[in-house]
């Protein structure tokens, strides 16, 4: 599978197979998340792999009440616990360099997009899962105080093809040449 067949095709997952995801295949996602680009190579990620079904359980009492995905992160395999250390990507010295003083969501997004990417790629499935009680799961997992638990990923193998991809804009709709407003596609 090439990179753009992987983008197009993957899909977030809310059901899985009794699939027991092995650990060289955890390896190999948080691999591929690992060489995810970061704010001056600070790599302010860490990964906690639950596969404990007790603390799977816990963790996905975190969820929101609504979330669809409790379901099938109590199915899954496993998991994943994506982290980030707080006050370091998006800073020097200890200083914010940007406005956006939560420049860690972009670096450990690539990261989990590469994970995700990874996963599809080697027939697993996955979802992102953000809606959360943060400060419980962090209680529940006990990561320390200077790292955020910033979503979860449940994952395993799918129990079905997936779905169809969702309408997404059109490129002209959102490509601009120049200043914002001139659309690419009419500037030649």
């Amino acid at each position: 599978m090439d990179v753009k067949d992987a983008i197009f095709s993957r899909r977030s997952i809310r059901a899985f197979t009794h699939y027991h995801v092995s650990d060289d295949e955890i390896r190999s996602v948080i691999d591929a998340a690992r060489h995810a680009p970061s704010w001056a190579n600070t790599q302010a990620w860490e990964f906690i792999v639950v596969r404990d079904r007790e603390l799977i359980r816990q963790v996905t009492e975190t969820y929101s009440e609504t979330n669809p995905a409790r379901k099938c992160s109590l199915a899954a395999s496993a998991v994943i616990v994506a982290c980030a250390r707080m006050k370091v990507s998006g800073c020097k010295g200890g200083v914010e360099r940007t406005k956006f003083h939560e420049w860690f969501m972009f670096d450990l997004g690539m990261a989990v997009q590469n994970l995700c990417l990874r996963a599809h790629e080697i027939g697993l499935g996955t979802v992102v899962v953000g809606s959360m009680n943060h400060d419980k799961c962090r209680e529940i997992l006990e990561i320390p105080g200077d790292f955020e638990p910033v979503v979860t990923i449940p994952i395993g193998r799918p129990a079905s093809p997936p779905h169809a991809a969702p309408v997404r804009k059109e490129l002209n709709d959102i490509l601009h040449l120049d200043r914002f407003g001139v659309r690419y596609d009419k500037a030649y």
